[in-house]
């Protein structure tokens, strides 16, 4: 099986489908950091460059027909920390562009081909409606499918593909981070995508394990604030004070007492990759964290590759009209079926049970304190000053603050000598610690 990566990044794919039968033929990548970083962990796998170009170069034969093309167009058009303008944005419209390239790929074939993509569930909520251009689009439809609501899961069955999508939570998959993502699974009609992302529901799922927050690694005594954390995003390192983990807490560490953020390490270890995956010569800490915040959770990926390379081994769902009389969201258009599966648990009506949830039926448990790095540089300690900036903040915006990391972050604030605060008062006033939320009078 040959596969062609589009929007290629760092290549979570060919650390996850790492299996003799499968062979990536050409990777697709414009940013220059990520160019440089292909040649040298892949230099015997061409990139072909831009995305857009793709097309053209499969038709006139100057880009290799692969028997599977997989890609993560970029999010930042439906992310929640973008601003969300959907198609209207060059980026969004670049899942079209996806499109095409499966298109072009299955004319010169002469057959069909998997499509295999990624992306944040906020695109299913897009106010362009990108997802339903884009399912449509995949499917073969002349025209837009009048679907109101797309669901977390689903199944078309179009005139050119069948098509399948189920949001999935890496948290179950053996990293400890909550990171939900929509995977988009297509194949001819005769593929049965529905039968790779959903599964036979024979058992009550699983929940995440409950783990010390408090532990020990490498003589060093570490604190967490929760059990996994939060989903990391492109800016973490840089822009970190912004998210919603500055106020949880999901994304620090406290070592020894000193509060942290997490290292480019633990960034790769909580998305599945091989430790120091993205050390190399000429990487900067912001490359890495960038670079890995933007890939995919290699053990997600790795899962839904085992399915789909094995499709012909699972068992058929057999999702069809027949077994979905009372689901509600099945409607039969013009052009395609298609079936939306709100209920997230199938009860079919031969007694068989469907999982589309974002749970897998056999969730693999994880422990954050696996992921501690104990070598953290002394750049990734939160000074007293930063510990004052993100304080003063949750203060201003009337934020929820974690009552632990509150305590830890008044105590480090606290460590600055009365003459330090009054001079900072001084140079920049916004950048004194709260007293207030320190408890100080």
């Amino acid at each position: 099986m040959t596969v062609g990566s589009v929007c290629s990044g760092i290549e979570a794919a060919s650390v996850a489908w790492v299996w003799p039968r499968v062979e990536f033929a050409w990777f697709s990548e414009i940013a220059p950091f990520q160019v440089r970083f292909l040649n040298t962990r892949h230099p015997q796998v061409p990139n072909i460059g831009d995305l857009c170009a793709i097309p053209d170069k499969i038709s006139r034969g100057e880009a290799p027909v692969t028997d599977v093309i997989c890609g993560g167009t970029p999010c930042q058009a439906f992310s929640l920390t973008g601003h969300k303008r959907g198609l209207e944005d060059a980026r969004g419209q670049l899942t079209l562009k996806f499109i095409e390239v499966a298109n072009a790929n299955d004319e010169a074939k002469g057959g069909s081909s998997i499509v295999f993509w990624e992306n944040v569930e906020g695109v299913l909520k897009d106010k362009t409606n990108a997802f339903g251009c884009f399912v449509s689009g995949l499917a073969g439809c002349e025209n837009v499918l009048p679907v109101e609501q797309w669901p977390s899961a689903g199944l078309v069955r179009g005139p050119r593909r069948n098509v399948a999508w189920r949001v999935l939570d890496a948290k179950y998959f053996g990293v400890p981070q909550q990171r939900k993502r929509l995977y988009v699974v297509a194949g001819g009609l005769d593929f049965h995508p529905e039968n790779v992302l959903f599964e036979l529901h024979e058992h009550r799922l699983g929940s995440f394990p409950r783990t010390p927050l408090v532990f020990t690694k490498g003589g060093k005594r570490f604190e967490v604030f929760r059990e996994y954390t939060d989903c990391l995003y492109s800016a973490y390192g840089t822009k970190w004070n912004g998210n919603a983990a500055a106020y949880n807490g999901s994304l620090y560490v406290a070592e020894d007492g000193r509060l942290r953020r997490m290292t480019p390490l633990e960034c790769e270890r909580l998305m599945g990759f091989p430790d120091n995956y993205t050390d190399v010569d000429f990487a900067s800490p912001t490359n890495r964290y960038q670079s890995v915040g933007n890939s995919w959770a290699v053990p997600v990926v790795r899962w839904i590759g085992e399915r789909l390379f094995n499709a012909e081994s699972l068992p058929d769902l057999n999702i069809s009209e027949q077994y979905l009389a009372l689901i509600a969201n099945r409607q039969k258009f013009k052009e395609a079926e298609y079936y939306g599966f709100d209920r997230e648990i199938l009860h079919l009506d031969d007694g068989r049970s469907v999982n589309t949830t974002c749970v897998p039926e056999n969730i693999v448990p994880s422990n954050i304190a696996d992921i501690i790095d104990t070598n953290a540089k002394e750049r990734v300690f939160i000074s007293p000053v930063g510990c004052n900036g993100i304080l003063r903040r949750a203060e201003e915006r009337h934020m929820k603050i974690n009552p632990r990391l509150k305590e830890i972050m008044c105590n480090i604030a606290a460590q600055l000598p009365k003459e330090e605060i009054e001079r900072i008062s001084r140079i920049q006033p916004r950048g004194m610690y709260s007293r207030r939320l320190c408890g100080v009078a």
